[in-house]
């Protein structure tokens, strides 16, 4: 299997390798979905919460940039959660644990 292959499927937690509930598991707003090809959850190897983003963007290009500005600070409008609770943007380099779970959410403006 070629590794490009391979390295899409252990994103996608089809693997033979590291099982569900071995990586953290990043889980996309639905506004987010365009650069993910659809998908709401990916399994990532990452130990901090920056890691487990550009693991996300290593496999669909153009997610790192809906999250971080050209800075690399979290968008004004983007919000992140560990398991349910939610963090401080500043906070990207909180450590995650395999079974964690890394919520994205957008936030939605209107009127």
């Amino acid at each position: 299997m070629a590794a490009g292959r391979l390295m899409e499927l252990v994103f996608r937690g089809y693997t033979a390798g590291p099982q569900e509930g071995d990586m953290p598991q990043v889980n996309i707003p639905p506004a987010y979905r365009g650069t993910t090809k659809g998908e709401a959850q990916v399994a990532v190897e990452g130990s901090t919460v920056a890691d487990c983003i550009h693991a996300v963007e290593a496999v669909f290009p153009g997610f790192r940039d809906q999250v971080f500005d050209p800075e690399g600070r979290v968008h004004r409008f983007v919000q992140l959660f560990i398991n349910g609770v939610e963090i401080d943007r500043s906070a990207i380099d909180t450590k995650l644990n395999p079974d964690d779970e890394l919520e994205v959410l957008a936030a939605v403006a209107g009127g």
